[in-house]
């Protein structure tokens, strides 16, 4: 760990330490957002659920376009605006009363994360060394869990005192992140395109393997999500109390903590990276239905372990693999429009994934949203068993 961080450039430091305090903020809000309106408010799964996908959509639906904006304006100035616009969606749900101001926090939050979001792994593509890509990338899942280790526990303390609380200083470290990349990071060079922004869009579009690659990573964030809805929702319910979300998200941040530089150098030994995601998503489909066979916590912190198996298998490499498609000149736009992955797979898991949950217990079979899973992970994985694309480098490096 520490000879990654030593490897890493002055710049990628920054990042990581931005990408740290925005995953801190994420995590210490959403999950308990969950909790908040199904509990204060008496708002049910189904439209919990609803809310949680348009604010996913809102951010990964739109990503596209930030990501063009990122490769025409500059990724700092891009990257510095979303944080902005991050931080007044999540400091206004303090002052939310009724559904409808709820839907309109969840807007503004995630058309923060559609400005960011790209810029930000472009920024990171364009200032990371190319010999050292994949483990740069690794660290940056480790320290994805890192932040989610210490945000179950300040999210976990801050509603228990109260919500507003919770929305306002999650909302001013997107402010104090915005600030820092403004004095920190440099100005990334931006190339000048001789193409307007419709024939951009027009040859990602006509990208066949590219395209059908994101198709297939709906399945995975439809897998991945669960960790905001079904996940806390099983966990407060099988015990009663919502400190066992965090113990279980713990357990999760941990397992990867400890696995993901280890299993990152095993898996080197495998050319083709894309059946490995496919194979992560079937280790989270497993963990996912074991969550739906737990009976008390251990069980639920066994099969989040299964389920971090996953995610340190797959999380890296469907970001590592995206720069083998484009060119330096796009690759702010080729990530954007990646998020649909997340935006169509992310909506499904918060909105139908809640319906399914609410479904199978109104039916007597609590399974239900967990087998779906299961099966979603074994389209994931025979799609991209048999990918294939000549562009795509499976000697490692991207």
């Amino acid at each position: 760990m520490l000879t990654i961080w030593r490897l890493a450039p002055r710049e990628i430091k920054v990042l990581y330490t931005a990408y740290l305090f925005i995953n801190l903020g994420f995590y210490a809000f959403i999950p308990y957002l969950t909790l908040y309106l199904t509990g204060s408010f008496a708002w049910s799964m189904a439209l919990a659920g609803v809310l949680l996908g348009v604010r996913q959509f809102s951010q990964q639906g739109v990503t596209f376009i930030g990501g063009i904006v990122a490769d025409r304006l500059g990724c700092k100035p891009a990257l510095i605006l979303g944080l902005l616009v991050r931080s007044i969606g999540f400091a206004s749900f303090a002052f939310c009363s009724e559904t409808w101001h709820f839907f309109i926090s969840a807007i503004l939050s995630g058309l923060g994360g559609a400005l960011f979001e790209p810029s930000y792994q472009a920024a990171f593509v364009k200032l990371a060394p190319q010999e050292y890509r994949k483990p740069l990338f690794s660290f940056k899942n480790l320290i994805v869990n890192v932040a989610m280790i210490a945000s179950t526990f300040l999210g976990s303390l801050l509603i228990s005192i109260d919500f507003v609380y919770l929305s306002l200083i999650t909302g001013s470290i997107y402010l104090a992140i915005a600030f820092a990349i403004y004095l920190l990071l440099p100005n990334l060079q931006v190339e000048t395109s001789q193409h307007s922004v419709l024939q951009d869009m027009g040859k990602i579009l006509r990208d066949g393997p590219f395209v059908f690659y994101t198709v297939v990573l709906i399945g995975y964030f439809y897998l991945y999500m669960q960790l905001y809805l079904t996940i806390p929702i099983k966990a407060q319910a099988l015990t009663g109390q919502e400190i066992s979300v965090a113990y279980v998200y713990a357990t999760l941040a941990v397992t990867v903590i400890i696995g993901q530089l280890p299993m990152i150098r095993y898996l080197e030994r495998f050319p083709n990276r894309f059946p490995l995601i496919g194979a992560g998503a079937v280790f989270m489909g497993i963990g996912l239905l074991g969550f739906g066979l737990s009976g008390n916590l251990l069980m639920l912190c066994a099969s989040a372990v299964l389920f971090a198996l996953g995610t340190m298998i797959a999380a890296p490499l469907q970001l590592d693999v995206i720069p083998s498609f484009a060119d330096s000149r796009l690759l702010a736009s080729y990530y954007g429009f990646n998020g649909y992955s997340l935006a169509v797979g992310g909506a499904l898991s918060t909105s139908a994934g809640g319906w399914f949950y609410d479904l199978g217990e109104r039916l007597g079979l609590p399974l239900l949203p967990w087998l779906i899973c299961l099966a979603v992970s074994l389209i994931v994985a025979v799609c991209l068993y048999f990918f294939k694309d000549a562009r795509a480098d499976t000697s490692g490096t991207s």
